[in-house]
């Protein structure tokens, strides 16, 4: 499944690449490096992260939509390196002209484990915003994890070419007496009038004794559309569940 969606996501977003209509495929590709800091009962270890990403959303029937996305993280811890792969794929349709609801699966590979998650997610479009929630579910038998979580999330346009965002969200594993929250910031300002812009973004995970700092900086390239367009599009969801979680550790 997970190779199925790596791939599926890939080609989509190479075919459209081109297709630079506002009523077409719309989507982005973007590296990031960043650090990740994990302490854990006074034990701390660091390591650099590179990645790179990709999502296209394209019109499925009549008002849903359906959406691709990947990414591919390598951790450098030094002594040893560690890959993440993950996909996710969602249906949506648009409630109204400024409602998208709808669903997603998604799977990663974390250390040699597969965890799987699906959920529903919704995002409502303000005139210089956007606001989304998700509801998730994340299982990994190899590890006999069961989670769910659940999220939220406020971009702003401060102007066209500049998005700044935070968000939240708190997560449960069934069986066990574990919770957790993640909250963040992130900005994304495009350059000019061209496809291409630079990100960057904060966040932080506690989990129980566990604590997670990451911070990144991005070169992103759009088609389609600019930063708003890809929001309303459905080319700006989100999905991991704990998966984000899972990656770091």
């Amino acid at each position: 499944m997970k190779s199925l969606l790596l791939v599926s996501a890939a080609v989509a977003a190479f075919a459209a690449a081109p297709a630079l209509a506002q009523d077409g495929p719309v989507g982005s590709v973007g590296v990031t490096y960043g650090n990740t800091e994990v302490d854990f009962g006074g034990f701390s270890a660091d390591s650099d992260t590179y990645g790179i990403d990709g999502v296209v959303a394209m019109p499925a029937f009549g008002e849903w939509t359906v959406t691709l996305a990947a990414n591919a993280s390598q951790f450098d811890e030094g002594s040893s390196d560690d890959t993440v792969f993950a996909g996710t794929a969602h249906l949506t349709t648009l409630v109204g002209s400024d409602l998208r609801v709808g669903g997603f699966l998604g799977a990663a590979d974390v250390a040699d484990e597969t965890a799987f998650t699906g959920g529903f997610e919704v995002q409502k479009y303000l005139s210089r915003a956007t606001l989304t929630g998700v509801v998730a579910y994340t299982t990994a038998d190899d590890v006999d994890l069961d989670a769910w979580s659940v999220g939220g999330d406020a971009a702003f346009y401060v102007t066209d070419n500049l998005r700044l965002n935070a968000g939240l969200s708190w997560m449960t594993i069934d069986d066990a007496d574990v919770d957790g929250v993640t909250y963040g910031v992130g900005a994304e300002y495009q350059i000019g009038a061209s496809p291409f812009s630079v990100t960057a973004g904060l966040s932080h995970s506690d989990v129980e004794d566990l604590d997670i700092d990451s911070w990144t900086v991005g070169l992103r390239y759009s088609f389609g559309g600019g930063l708003q367009a890809r929001d309303r599009a459905g080319a700006a969801l989100p999905g991991s569940g704990v998966m984000g979680i899972l990656g770091a550790l």
